[in-house]
């Protein structure tokens, strides 16, 4: 069983569009950090690269696959819309 530093909102997140990462300080300087492929994979806990501390990351996995769904859709059709122009 894992014991957690602190359960966060995933709103509380910071996201990285390039590297598709989720981070979130953690009091040792660095940052929390879980990606996008982990979080569609249900995968609920953010580690730190610099300490051994993790956090409970809280969100909705149908809501947040739902969300991203959308987010694909909306820039397939801006690069089809870039194609056409």
């Amino acid at each position: 069983m894992s014991v957690f530093h602190d359960e966060i909102e995933i709103e509380d997140f910071e996201f990285d569009e390039e590297e598709e990462i989720y981070y979130y300080p953690c009091p040792c300087g660095d940052r929390f950090q879980i990606s996008k492929e982990e979080l569609l994979a249900g995968e609920e806990i953010a580690t730190c690269p610099s300490c051994s501390l993790i956090v409970k990351v809280i969100y909705d996995l149908d809501e947040f696959i739902a969300k991203q769904e959308e987010i694909d859709n909306i820039s397939d059709n801006l690069k089809k819309l870039e194609v056409a122009e």
